[in-house]
């Protein structure tokens, strides 16, 4: 295992945050951009080049590869995040077209009648009424003009990024809703609109200049990549889920609440969590799945022995626990799904190409999981050559309310084609 410099912070989203179009929208499991560009510099050269990114977010390998004029691809299947990464795409467009149409959204919100009435309880625990109010009257602007143009896209967007920052209680970006947290200030959501609404002007007009390929985003899944033909891949450059019990569809219940695409927290199974990596175990709960079916399929070949060994123990631990989270469940069904990703990508990339996964391990109830290893030896056994691991950072070295003291790191898994 190789070790990079311990401040290295190519693996989080954080130095994002000052970047033109990729501050628009936070993401906890992004990576830089800058450090992005360098790779697809390095590693995508030539007339044939492609990228793709199967977990694409808030779509940081797609910006980055129109920064460098390489062309890319990138699919998710989190259908509200695949929303949010095209709407970023769309930078490249008109900045006064957008400007205007922002513009008009607002005056129009400032006119309309807000009916509070209808929002579920998660919503009215976020919002003061004032707030609320002003943020039904953007919707109600934003949604009656809605098409399918750039512009009308990015002023959506703008909406959904100010959902947080408004909101009185605990909503740090792309994390679960605490209510009982309060924020001593909130900004107006009208306010919060219009200077939103300035920043995306200005970033935009700063990409004026970038001419190269545009990228593609589908709203799919990882584990078949089938939008995309056998052998065009040269790169991939993404950062799969963690196992670490992190849930995606609950991440984005404050936004898809609001919207009213879902009415509370079941809903996240049918309209999010279903089409999702199972990274978490309320994709998992008991009796969802035969454990043992699991364990056997071929896929599993290469670590099924370790892997059974693992998800014995963490069944064992979890009957010791007053939650008994099925991590045991979880665990076997991430690798299989992270082994069908393989035989995807196996199938789209050239016999030459590269892949990086910024990925770190887990340990579920204390409980380590080898998780760069494991998949390493996945990546080879669906017919990849060879792999290694470049350690960026530690992780869960702060032990203050932590739920156990394995140290974790993180870094950049590299497979060769």
């Amino acid at each position: 295992m190789k070790t990079g410099h311990p401040r290295d912070l190519s693996s989080t989203f954080t130095p994002n945050m000052r970047l033109p179009v990729h501050r628009w929208y936070r993401y906890s499991a992004g990576f830089s951009a800058d450090w992005a560009e360098e790779v697809i510099t390095s590693k995508a050269a030539g007339p044939d080049a492609l990228v793709l990114d199967p977990f694409v977010g808030s779509g940081t390998t797609l910006l980055a590869a129109e920064q460098v004029g390489v062309p890319s691809w990138g699919l998710d299947s989190h259908p509200f995040v695949a929303r949010i990464a095209k709407a970023k795409l769309d930078y490249r467009s008109s900045p006064t077209e957008y400007f205007d149409e922002a513009n008009r959204a607002l005056l129009s919100a400032k006119a309309k009648s807000a009916n509070i009435d209808i929002y579920s309880p998660l919503i009215r625990k976020c919002y003061s009424d004032e707030s609320l109010a002003q943020l039904d009257c953007l919707k109600q602007a934003v949604l009656e003009t809605e098409d399918t143009s750039p512009s009308s896209r990015l002023v959506w967007l703008t909406l959904v990024a100010i959902l947080r920052s408004t909101a009185q209680v605990g909503t740090a970006t792309w994390q679960y809703v605490l209510p009982n947290k309060r924020k001593s200030t909130a900004p107006s959501p009208f306010d919060a609109f219009a200077h939103m609404a300035q920043d995306m002007y200005h970033d935009m007009c700063l990409s004026n200049g970038i001419s190269g390929p545009r990228a593609r985003l589908d709203c799919h899944d990882a584990r078949t990549c089938d939008p995309i033909s056998d052998d065009q891949v040269t790169l991939v450059l993404t950062s799969p889920p963690y196992a670490n019990n992190y849930d995606y569809a609950d991440a984005t219940r404050l936004e898809l609440t609001f919207f009213g695409e879902v009415g509370g927290w079941g809903d996240l199974q049918q309209h999010v969590r279903q089409y999702l990596i199972r990274s978490c175990t309320q994709q998992v709960p008991d009796r969802a799945i035969n454990i043992s079916d699991i364990l056997s399929r071929e896929e599993l070949g290469p670590i099924r022995e370790d892997l059974t060994d693992t998800c014995s123990r963490l069944d064992a631990v979890r009957r010791t626990k007053g939650g008994k989270k099925p991590y045991h469940n979880m665990i076997a069904c991430y690798f299989l799904d992270l082994a069908h990703v393989w035989s995807a990508l196996r199938r789209v990339c050239k016999s030459s190409a590269d892949i990086c996964y910024v990925i770190g391990d887990s340990a579920p109830y204390g409980v380590y999981v080898p998780t760069m290893t494991w998949l390493g030896e996945l990546a080879v056994a669906a017919g990849f050559k060879s792999y290694h691991f470049t350690k960026t950072r530690d992780r869960n070295v702060k032990w203050k309310n932590r739920k156990h003291r394995v140290p974790l790191c993180e870094g950049h898994l590299w497979v060769e084609g």
